[in-house]
């Protein structure tokens, strides 16, 4: 029986199905647009709570006060400008540009003609308004004249800015600029290469941004760029850890929408140009690319060209593995892919990112010390805080002025460079192989004699290694404190008093150098002290127990003068911690090199001690005047016992112990005086610097170093670079005052010398106390038999008056000669004896003469 099928059934069942799909579908589409609704209302109600929610963020960071702290800045001492110095129109355009002027017109302005330049303070001007104009020729300043016309012989410029003061206990370091002082090839390069839509996009780069969350969940760390935007890295920088999350990541682009809303595209290149990190200088973290300027460059922003462009915003990607300083290949090759990304973006030409690849890096000095004094900066801030008394105030928008001359800051940081290499060879040479614990530290401080004002200062070998400022730590001053001990007899000699012999106290007096046990405090106490390397020289002359450092002589002669008397002119300048007690003439009580600079002002300015100052004027961000200090001056000493004093020190310098100074090259006239304990010392002076260097271990072991040997060669090195800027390059010789002359002595018998005397020296003499008598001349005696016999008359009565020597009281540096000495020993262990009289039968019959112990010189450094 035939099967019938029933096809349309199964064409009923199929597009039931088909009917019952697409009613499944049509139902599927409102439920779908409802949840993608639902989700994208839930996402939005998500975002504007976190929006809102780091909104806040921003509006507490915003409003609480500047976004980046208004540090003080640090400024030199003005330059100033002579009549005959080496320096052109155009120097001091760049000096002026430099400081600020024209493009700040409220701080000055200046206009250049020819080799004319005329300049015009503003009312933010450190100097008042008083204008002028300078005139030069072939490079040298041959006019200057007030406002008004007045001729006037020097003219000082506005201060350059050396540093601004850290604003947090980071040592983060930045300058604030403004978008307008940004060069326009400075936002190039940094768009180029960090953010080539940065003026275009919203702040955020999506496909950047996706690709980054795709290698974050691959867990490929390596993956570092793509996703972060100039705003993003601000959101980042300003209000973020560095930690590297998508969580993270979400903020961050929740702030960028903040930012971007709130501010113009140039606000926010603005911040992000003060807020990137690009490395570290020494100590200090460098923020923003007007503090990079100077750090690498030594520039204004303003100032560069577009190669150094290009290598500030390459470092933005890895500062401290493209430091130039420490990898130029690597910081060039980078430099270099920025300028090809400039030509990609249309910033640059071919041809001119040809010259510039070709330029050289052209780094300032890596050393902050040379560059911005840190030390220094480091105790002006310290004296702005006890002077204002409010360690906020320092933090404030401040201007200080300080006495810092950065021309010769450079020149101590390089002498301190160069020393201290040949120190570390000598402290390995003295280990034999074997490695040192520790090198030793160093301090160089630099004075004006006349003013006090501290022109350089170097407070260790290096700022980034430590802070210790060893110019402000005490140590024992050691010998260098010895022409206290000649100064305090020479101000007796001046007032009258005398020697034990009846003699006054000159150059050629004699003092007694033996072993000798001294007591003080009524007896109750004993000092035995010790010559270096134990080498005694009997009767010795001033002038060579102060060139060649003998201890006991010194000490025999501070018995003389009163122990008390010569703490007390060691108190009066400066060196306060000087107590009465036969140690005091050796040095042992301590103080500190800036102590020691000023202490030595009392000799190099007529007996005027001078405290070293290093602030002139605090002045708020609109130049009003918030605090001026004046440095104080006190008379400690008679301008003849101070000159007298230098004399001997010239000494020192010529035919002592500071040849070494000599020896090295420089040859202008100079005082000073070596110092050897644990520590090495040098302290001396030209007519118109005062420096003073020291050498020790923190740890206060020996350094076994001479100051002839460590410190010397370091004095010399910076006043052979000092003396070779126009500034300083007029060191005189020194200037008697009234009632001190000079005179040519005969080194063999130290009397006045003649034609028939050639080996001579100079010494200075308070009036009346020089030698009566000439070399050629000793020994003749021109009495009569029967005065002889009983000793009647002057046994030269018709010598000649010496003639005071009236050329530098120098003698040739290129040949240092022995000083001279006379021979004759003294039976006295304490003070030195004058030669008995002979009785009438000792001089009929002779007899009487004791034998003479040869002079010997002392060929090492004394302590």
């Amino acid at each position: 029986m035939p099967v019938k099928l029933k096809l349309g059934s199964r064409r009923y069942d199929e597009n039931s199905a088909v009917r019952t799909g697409r009613s499944f579908r049509s139902h599927l589409i409102p439920y779908a647009i409802i949840a993608v609704a639902v989700v994208f209302v839930l996402f939005a109600a998500i975002f504007t709570f976190f929006y809102f929610k780091y909104q806040r963020v921003v509006d507490d960071r915003l409003n609480n006060g500047p976004l980046f702290a208004s540090t003080s800045q640090v400024y030199a001492a003005p330059r100033e400008v002579r009549i005959g110095q080496k320096m052109s129109a155009t120097f001091i355009a760049q000096e002026l540009r430099r400081a600020g002027y024209n493009s700040n017109t409220e701080l000055g302005t200046f206009n250049q003609s020819g080799d004319s330049i005329t300049i015009k303070p503003g009312p933010q001007s450190y100097h008042s308004t008083d204008g002028a104009t300078i005139s030069t020729q072939d490079g040298q300043v041959t006019g200057i004249a007030a406002e008004n016309g007045v001729a006037l012989r020097a003219y000082e410029l506005e201060p350059q800015l050396i540093t601004g003061l850290s604003e947090d206990k980071n040592r983060t370091k930045r300058r604030l600029v403004t978008f307008s002082e940004i060069p326009q090839r400075m936002v190039q390069a940094v768009t180029a290469i960090e953010d080539r839509r940065f003026f275009e996009h919203s702040g955020v780069d999506y496909y950047s941004m996706a690709g980054w969350v795709w290698h974050d969940l691959r867990g490929d760390r390596r993956f570092f760029g793509g996703g972060s935007t100039l705003t993003m890295q601000l959101s980042r920088g300003l209000f973020l850890s560095p930690e590297r999350q998508i969580k993270r990541k979400l903020i961050e682009v929740l702030i960028t929408f903040n930012l971007e809303h709130r501010f113009t595209k140039q606000q926010i290149f603005e911040m992000y140009a003060n807020q990137i990190n690009l490395g570290q200088r020494g100590s200090f973290a460098i923020n923003g690319f007007g503090e990079a300027a100077q750090a690498f460059f030594g520039k204004d922003l303003k100032q560069l060209d577009t190669a150094q462009c290009a290598l500030l915003a390459g470092l933005v990607q890895s500062p401290n593995r493209l430091n130039p300083f420490r990898h130029p290949d690597r910081a060039m090759a980078r430099r270099n892919l920025v300028l090809d990304s400039m030509v990609e973006t249309g910033a640059l030409t071919e041809n001119e990112a040809a010259r510039a690849k070709a330029e050289p890096l052209r780094l300032t000095s890596p050393s902050i010390d040379a560059s911005e004094a840190p030390y220094f900066v480091d105790l002006v801030h310290d004296q702005i805080v006890q002077r204002l008394g409010d360690s906020d105030t320092a933090k404030g928008a401040l201007r200080i002025y300080t006495s810092l001359d950065p021309e010769l800051q450079q020149a101590a940081s390089e002498a301190v460079a160069i020393g201290m290499a040949n120190v570390d060879a000598l402290v390995r040479k003295q280990h034999r192989g074997e490695s040192p614990t520790n090198y030793p530290q160093v301090s160089l401080v630099a004075l004006n004699p006349h003013t006090g004002q501290v022109l350089a200062l170097v407070g260790g070998r290096n700022y980034g290694v430590s802070q210790l400022n060893h110019a402000a730590a005490k140590r024992p001053t050691g010998s260098i404190f010895k022409p206290f001990v000649y100064a305090a007899a020479y101000a007796s000699a001046v007032d009258g008093g005398v020697m034990a012999d009846g003699s006054n106290f000159t150059a050629t007096s004699q003092l007694y150098d033996e072993p000798t046990t001294f007591t003080f405090d009524n007896g109750r106490q004993t000092y035995s002290p010790h010559n270096y390397r134990e080498q005694y020289h009997g009767n010795v002359t001033a002038i060579y127990a102060l060139a060649h450092s003998l201890n006991n002589a010194t000490i025999s002669l501070g018995q003389q003068v009163g122990f008390e008397n010569i703490a007390a002119l060691g108190r009066a300048s400066g060196i306060v911690t000087a107590k009465g007690t036969p140690s005091v003439a050796l040095g042992t009580y301590a103080a500190t090199p800036l102590d020691m600079a000023g202490a030595y002002t009392v000799f190099a300015n007529g007996g005027v001690h001078l405290d070293p100052w290093m602030l002139a004027s605090i002045r708020n961000d609109r130049g009003d005047v918030v605090a001026d200090f004046a440095p104080t001056a006190k008379q400690v000493l008679d301008p003849r016992a101070a000159f007298l004093t230098s004399s001997l020190m010239e000494g020192v310098m010529n035919f002592g112990y500071g040849v070494a100074v000599r020896q090295r090259g420089f040859t202008a006239p100079a005082a000073g005086k070596t110092g050897t304990s644990n520590d090495a010392w040098f302290a001396a002076y030209s007519s118109n610097l005062i420096c003073i260097v020291w050498v020790g271990n923190d740890d206060y072991t020996d350094v076994k170093l001479s100051g002839a040997v460590a410190a010397a060669p370091i004095w010399a090195e910076f006043m052979n670079r000092a003396i070779k800027l126009p500034q300083y390059s007029d060191m005189r010789s020194f200037t008697s005052p009234s009632g001190v002359n000079v005179y040519r002595l005969d080194k063999n018998t130290n009397l006045i010398a003649d034609d028939t005397c050639p080996n001579d020296y100079s010494a200075a003499f308070l009036d009346g106390t020089q030698p009566a008598s000439t070399c050629s001349q000793m020994g003749s005696d021109q009495r009569g038999l029967f005065q002889k016999i009983f000793g009647i008359g002057e046994s030269n009565p018709a010598q000649p008056q010496a003639v005071p020597f009236n050329g530098t009281i120098h003698s040739n540096p290129t040949a240092p000669t022995q000083v001279p000495n006379t021979p004759t020993a003294s039976p006295n262990p304490t003070v030195a004896e004058p030669p008995k009289k002979k009785n009438f039968f000792q001089k009929l019959f002779g007899g009487g003469d004791k034998k003479k112990k040869p002079n010997q010189a002392d060929p090492s450094e004394p302590q």
